[in-house]
Order: C-alpha cells, then structure tokens, then sequence
C-alpha cells in the first residue's frame, strides 16, 4: 500500500506541474520556484510532513520537500538560536544537497565537456 500512495502522490504533483505548464507560459523555472515555494508554505504551517508520513517518498522526493526541510531547518534553529537562527538552519539541513549538486555538476561539466 506504501508503494501504491507514494505512486500516487508523486503522479499528482506531476500533473500539477504539467497542469501548470499547459494552462500558463511558465518555464521549467518558474514551476520548480512554484513548488519550492508551496513546499515552504505547507511546511511552515505543518501540512507538508503530514503528507511525506501519508505518502512517504510520493511526497519526500519532489522538489517541493526541498521548501519544507528550509523551512522546518529556520524554524527550528529560529526557536534555538532567535533571528540569527532563521539565517543559518535553513542551510544547515539543505547544504549537503546543495553542496553535492554542486560538486557533481563540476565534476560532469569536465567530464562531458558542455557546450554553451
């Protein structure tokens, strides 16, 4: 049954987001900002971590869970550390992610050789 919801929760976010490409003149850009954004929002008001418990990696994968582990890092270093915290816990959860996209994408730019 696990497997069932996570199929079916990570279906519907894909047709949101190309409900979101045909019906608007958005670019690949605009929709990732539209979920990370959405991410963040649910995340900061508690719906988004119910959703990954419902729908396990249907929810947890997506880009919009990128929102919600920024969110939930500045809001619990903000309850530790005060503004200060807001700052530093949203990187403090998300830097690994970020910090391997980063290498990865170096070491496949040398590796290929891109054009553009």
């Amino acid at each position: 049954m696990e497997y069932l919801l996570a199929f079916v929760v990570g279906g519907l976010f894909c047709v949101v987001g190309q409900l979101l490409f045909d019906l608007t003149s958005w670019t690949p850009g605009h929709v990732l900002t539209a979920f990370t954004v959405a991410g963040g929002l649910l995340g900061g008001v508690g719906w988004y971590d119910k959703l990954i418990e419902f729908a396990g990696a249907g929810a947890s994968l997506p880009i919009s869970s990128f929102g919600n582990a920024l969110v939930n890092g500045a809001m619990s270093e903000a309850a530790a550390n005060g503004v200060i915290g807001v700052l530093t816990g949203m990187f403090e959860l998300t830097s690994t992610g970020v910090t391997a996209a980063i290498i990865f994408g170096f070491l496949a730019a040398v590796v290929f050789s891109p054009r553009g």
